[in-house]
């Protein structure tokens, strides 16, 4: 009797063990689930806020707008110039090419004298390939020589156009004539429609007297209310 009533109680408590396991076991279950669930939210929102960062990100990348290219429309002569001269400073000839006239293109000329049948005219799309143009032009005649100036635009450019730093001139001249020399400078008859701005330095070593001046004049014509280089002329003292 005594081994029934041990046996009962036995089957009993192994009962009762075994339904308080499965209740743990599904109590665990059910806490891992949940936590699961959390950290899928958790997992998410992260994406949500990388996505968002990533717009915040792209969206800061992008390069702002670059202003118009070109002369304004109703900016001064003066203004004007002064935009080209900071491009001619860099060599920038993309830069300048936008201000290119744009029918009549742009003529160089190495000293005072214009010369309208030997001068080198280029227009706005050839001007734009200047810096990266290995092509020997022939420019002119060197001054005193009279050797050809043959050379690469980029030459040219460093003994031509910019040989001084002329965004920042002793004088400036606005439609009037400073640099004077042995060359005739004849800018207002070679452009009888257009203004110019002469960048101009009186000199640079006293005891040449203000013999090594140097200037660059830039001439323009007005297109629609909007100032378009025709010209880049280089002055200095010649023989």
């Amino acid at each position: 009797m005594k081994k029934k009533i041990f046996l009962a109680i036995f089957i009993s408590a192994a009962l009762l063990f075994s339904g308080c396991t499965n209740t743990s076991q599904e109590d665990l279950v059910e806490e891992l689930n949940a936590e699961l669930q959390s950290r899928d939210n958790e997992i998410a929102e992260l994406q949500s806020r990388v996505q968002e960062l990533q717009a915040q990100l792209e969206q800061a990348q992008e390069p702002e707008p670059l202003p118009s290219a070109g002369p304004t429309q109703g900016a001064s002569l003066l203004t004007t110039a002064f935009e080209v001269v900071e491009l001619l400073k860099t060599m920038d000839m993309s830069g300048v090419s936008d201000y290119v006239h744009p029918s009549l293109g742009v003529r160089f000329t190495p000293y005072d004298y214009v010369d309208s049948q030997a001068d080198l005219v280029f227009t706005a799309t050839q001007v734009a390939g200047l810096a990266q143009d290995n092509t020997v032009y022939l420019w002119g005649s060197f001054d005193g020589s009279g050797n050809p100036i043959n050379q690469i635009y980029s030459d040219y450019h460093q003994s031509f156009v910019y040989d001084e730093d002329f965004l920042n001139p002793h004088m400036i001249g606005i439609n009037t004539k400073i640099g004077m020399g042995n060359s005739l400078n004849n800018v207002d008859t070679a452009y009888p429609n257009g203004e110019f701005i002469e960048f101009h330095f009186t000199g640079f070593d006293p005891q040449y007297g203000g013999m090594d001046w140097r200037s660059l004049k830039l001439v323009f014509e007005d297109v629609s209310g909007s100032w378009y280089l025709v010209g880049i002329i280089h002055g200095q003292w010649t023989i």
